[in-house]
């Protein structure tokens, strides 16, 4: 498993289990990796990840991973909120990957609202930054 794949999954874990994030989204949280067809709004998404070498010979890797909050235009308050949950539950969260891969650092980059081209839905982003590296076997 890559080291993206361990955190991608290791976050996904840590914001299902956090009762600030089930509180906003559900329980069990209408959080995927990618949304079914039908989903019932407000929802959050994984979202495009990218990842740079910081030190080649340790072999630690910066990766940036965005998630998005979907919403409809009547549910602003609702929409912040998820993204102050998320927000609240990641920065400097220690998060367990697995395999041999160790999440060094994890912090909350940003977080934007916005209204989406079509006028009804609300879109918000949370990009999370990750300092990981893989661990001797």
């Amino acid at each position: 498993m890559s080291p993206e794949t361990a955190f991608r999954d290791a976050l996904i874990e840590h914001l299902s289990a956090d009762a600030g994030v089930r509180a906003v989204l559900g329980d069990p949280p209408r959080l995927y990796d990618r949304a079914p067809g039908g989903v019932a709004f407000p929802f959050l998404t994984v979202g495009r990840g990218e990842t740079a070498p910081v030190d080649a010979d340790t072999g630690l890797l910066d990766h940036r991973l965005t998630l998005h909050v979907w919403g409809r235009r009547d549910d602003r308050d609702v929409v912040r909120d998820i993204l102050g949950a998320v927000r609240t539950t990641l920065h400097e969260a220690e998060l367990a990957l697995a395999g041999p891969h160790r999440c060094v650092l994890c912090r909350i980059v940003y977080a934007d609202l916005f209204t989406g081209p079509d006028g009804r839905t609300l879109h918000g982003v949370v990009r999370a930054r990750a300092l990981m590296e893989t661990q001797e076997i």
